[in-house]
């Protein structure tokens, strides 16, 4: 199954919050679950998972993830485009 992920960028490094007018960004990737599409981003994107994901039904859900440049949080639902990750 294809997956959108929004990355929302929440806190640079100090803990502040991120004051860019448009902090998000969207990738896409296949997966057999929205589980594993965040796994899969974590590990390409070098981010460590903090806590757990939560799943919604229609194969939805968000993460919380840690970066070098800060916390971001991730919102993974279905999608249709032929796009791989970036």
């Amino acid at each position: 199954m294809r997956f959108t992920i929004e990355e929302r960028h929440l806190t640079d490094l100090a803990g502040r919050l991120v004051a860019t007018p448009a902090p998000v960004s969207f990738h896409s990737c296949d997966a057999e679950s929205v589980e594993d599409a965040v796994r899969s981003f974590v590990q390409l994107d070098g981010a460590e998972l903090i806590g757990r994901i939560q799943t919604f039904p229609g194969f939805q859900g968000i993460a919380t993830v840690r970066k070098p440049t800060g916390v971001y949080t991730l919102a993974v639902a279905p999608a249709s485009q032929q796009l791989r990750m970036t």
